[in-house]
């Protein structure tokens, strides 16, 4: 049985996707190679996956000492993941980025294995950067990505299939349309902060699901707003939203695109970021997909501004996503990785 490595890690953009591309490996012996970070936490649900847990090396943004232990550390990191593969005899390499994949994709170009990989953002990430050296091919969400690279194919962003397959709840008593506000796996305190300051002003218009992250969590008791640090049912919950306010994230943004839900974007600023959430949100905006409100610019008027654009506008917006070209991401990567390991 032939047999794959999937890695990457860090946060729920850098492991969904490639969950979602091990859905359709039913043939394959599958593995993952991780951390001791979200990626062991979300993998361990997972029977039909095998975990190998490595050491882990992450770039600090910003001016420290730590980083100069990166190459002592990096070192150790790749000689591990060399040392998982060859116990794996790993076929074939499904890497989605993220500084955990860094070191198994260099021990796995030394090993000779071809390595698949992909990019959820409009813009390549250090980690990737590093990886394009040493992959066969990268996979890209978005077209304009895949100009830059002779490496690089446009695929599309592979969505898990669960995502489709939501159920509306019945979790309030009135019928006023449903904010559903998400700041990503970790959570975001700029996004739970605004729902925490102006609760009362925005359920007189809304009912809010607010998935605040397990370390932001209050549990506030209020008939029109339902807290949860976390959602396992996460489909539910887009089943059950009308406007969705969430960063820009380029797995929950194609979601959301995919299920046609109107979305406001507040993407994390270039302060505490390469700019990448600022790039997607500014392409989605011009292909009138969302509204955004850049950090800085941000006053609760306009918060409410740009949210009664996407209640009066929701029908427009939802015709423009229902006439976007659907994509079949996930058959395009398998189709790619399947083409690699006969080759």
């Amino acid at each position: 049985m032939t047999k794959i490595v999937l890695t990457g890690g860090g946060t729920a953009g850098h492991i969904y996707p490639a969950l979602a591309v091990a859905e359709k490996l039913k043939d394959f012996e599958i593995h993952y190679i991780g951390g001791n970070g979200l990626e062991k936490d979300i993998v361990a649900q997972h029977a039909n996956i095998t975990y190998h847990q490595i050491p882990t090396v992450k770039l600090q943004r910003k001016l420290t000492l730590k980083n100069l232990l990166i190459p002592f550390k990096l070192f150790k990191a790749i000689r591990k993941a060399k040392q998982t593969l060859k116990q794996i005899d790993a076929d074939i390499i499904f890497s989605k980025g993220g500084f955990v994949a860094v070191p198994v994709c260099i021990a796995g170009k030394s090993l000779h294995l071809p390595i698949i990989s992909h990019e959820s953002d409009l813009s390549l990430g250090l980690a990737n950067k590093i990886i394009l050296r040493q992959c066969s091919v990268m996979c890209t969400s978005f077209e304009e990505t895949a100009t830059h690279h002779s490496k690089c194919v446009y695929t599309g962003q592979p969505i898990r299939s669960k995502i489709f397959h939501g159920k509306k709840l019945s979790l309030f008593e009135n019928k006023k349309p449903c904010l559903l506000v998400l700041g990503g796996s970790l959570g975001a305190k700029f996004l739970n902060d605004i729902i925490f300051q102006n609760l009362d002003a925005i359920t007189k218009k809304f009912n809010i699901i607010h998935i605040t992250g397990k370390n932001n969590f209050q549990k506030i008791v209020h008939k029109d707003y339902l807290p949860l640090p976390y959602a396992e049912n996460i489909e539910d919950c887009y089943a059950t939203a009308d406007i969705v306010l969430c960063r820009s994230g380029s797995g929950v943004i194609n979601e959301l695109l995919a299920l046609e839900k109107p979305m406001l974007l507040a993407p994390l600023s270039k302060a505490c970021s390469r700019g990448d959430q600022i790039e997607n949100a500014k392409l989605f905006e011009k292909l009138g997909f969302c509204k955004m409100i850049e950090e800085e610019d941000y006053t609760f008027d306009k918060l409410k501004k740009e949210l009664d654009y996407l209640c009066k506008n929701s029908a427009k917006i939802k015709e423009k996503m229902q006439s976007t070209a659907k994509n079949n991401a996930v058959e395009n990567i398998v189709n790619i990785i399947k083409n690699h390991i006969k080759e």
